[in-house]
């Protein structure tokens, strides 16, 4: 099947990793989205167009590898989870791919072929090798360009917190998966970062009488589960874990993040955080959550989800009440295991 086929336009723009040539941008029309201005925030908190420069731009430095060390273990452990379920899958996508770190662990018996979508065209232009037959393809993660039913396999690593409308990508993931497809996902969970948050705040309360938001808003676990329903998927599994790393400092965590392209875009962010409170806020930082080393810890929580496109062969849970044994009486195993014994 040719991969221009598998689009919802045939216009739309694609570069074959195999082949190592750049055709043309795609670029889903906007239309359907809210406009982008700091006006429409309450509805869209995220400058898209800015996390795209901002990811461009980290793709860009000398030595991007050199920040790629969170992205490249949350990558490896949604991989894990592909292996985890003992079968092949012939097309697979990667929503919000970066560099392509997921696809450095993957392999040809898991999956045979791979779609790499990521906003930002620097990203794509430098993805790490992979013995996966792989697609790059420009699109917004929010807007999917391809037809229904497409793939065996949906995962995301660490892209879609920066979403505007995270109902509507979750619906788009869902619409492009085959009946029994998968969707296996990694995003930032609400207690991220909560170290520079809170030392930001409190530098602004004490030197500018107020704060504004640094740090971007997080969907809650007890939603997410809830989300993913609503999108359609089922046999969900959602869990949680974190990653701390240690730093010489504040200003360290904040050109870490930078590097990664994970700088703030919210509409509502403040441009400009003078001297003394970014050295009031280091200082805090320190004094708060500093190690005996001098080093200071910064917390990533990360959620991880799995989600199922329903297909009639599915195993289903039992209907209520139809259980023939009782909780009660697995109390009496031992029992009955003594008895056999003898």
């Amino acid at each position: 099947m040719r991969a221009a086929a598998l689009l919802r336009e045939p216009g739309s723009f694609l570069r074959g990793a195999s082949s190592g040539c750049w055709c043309r941008r795609f670029w889903v029309a906007s239309g359907e989205a809210a406009a982008a201005s700091p006006g429409s925030g309450a509805r869209t908190p995220f400058d898209r167009e800015l996390k795209r420069k901002q990811k461009n731009w980290a793709a860009l430095q000398p030595e991007p590898a050199k920040y790629d060390y969170l992205r490249e273990e949350v990558g490896g452990r949604v991989a894990d989870r592909v292996f985890d379920i003992a079968r092949t899958f012939p097309l697979a996508l990667d929503v919000g791919c970066g560099s392509g770190y997921i696809a450095q662990y993957l392999n040809k018996e898991t999956v045979e072929k791979l779609f790499q979508v990521d906003m930002a065209e620097n990203a794509l232009k430098n993805t790490m090798e992979t013995e996966i037959p792989t697609v790059s393809v420009v699109a917004d993660e929010e807007f999917l360009p391809f037809k229904e039913d497409t793939f065996d396999l949906v995962v995301s690593s660490l892209s879609l917190h920066w979403v505007n409308d995270l109902p509507r990508a979750f619906r788009e993931i869902h619409q492009v998966l085959k009946p029994d497809g998968v969707f296996i996902g990694a995003m930032f969970g609400g207690e991220t970062l909560y170290e520079l948050r809170c030392s930001l705040q409190l530098a602004e309360l004490e030197r500018e009488g107020g704060f504004s938001p640094h740090i971007s808003p997080f969907v809650d676990v007890t939603d997410l589960g809830h989300l993913l329903g609503r999108a359609g998927f089922n046999t969900l599994t959602v869990d949680t874990d974190e990653i701390q790393v240690n730093y010489p400092g504040m200003f360290e965590v904040m050109e870490d993040l930078q590097g990664m392209g994970e700088s703030n875009c919210s509409w509502n962010r403040k441009p400009i955080l003078h001297r003394e409170t970014m050295l009031a806020a280091a200082a805090i930082y320190q004094e708060m959550y500093g190690s005996n080393d001098g080093s200071v810890p910064a917390t990533f929580q990360i959620y991880y989800m799995i989600g199922w496109k329903f297909q009639e062969s599915q195993a289903r849970p039992a209907r209520r009440g139809s259980a023939t044994v009782s909780f009660g009486d697995l109390a009496k195993i031992n029992e009955f295991i003594s008895g056999e014994k003898k």
